[in-house]
């Protein structure tokens, strides 16, 4: 386990939650997220992605609007 092996498993996932939503600040995708947080926080990708599905499940709505505003950015920029 990463991010301070000392700490107990509820607060490892809080703190793989909060550096999901900074990923999240910058428009990242799931995949970009889990790239980025192997990289430089050392967490596994397949913790990355659990945290993150649950998110989803807990916040459908939202994942909803952010996958509706990444597709409405990619597609601008592709445009461009």
């Amino acid at each position: 386990m990463a991010l301070g092996d000392n700490s107990n498993p509820a607060s490892y996932i809080h703190t793989v939650q909060h550096l999901i939503e900074r990923c999240m600040t910058f428009g990242m995708s799931m995949e970009e997220c889990m790239e980025a947080l192997a990289k430089r926080a050392d967490v596994q990708p397949v913790v990355t992605s659990t945290v993150w599905k649950e998110l989803e499940k807990e916040n459908k709505e939202f994942f909803d609007q952010y996958k509706q505003w990444m597709s409405e950015k990619r597609s601008a920029t592709s445009n461009s």
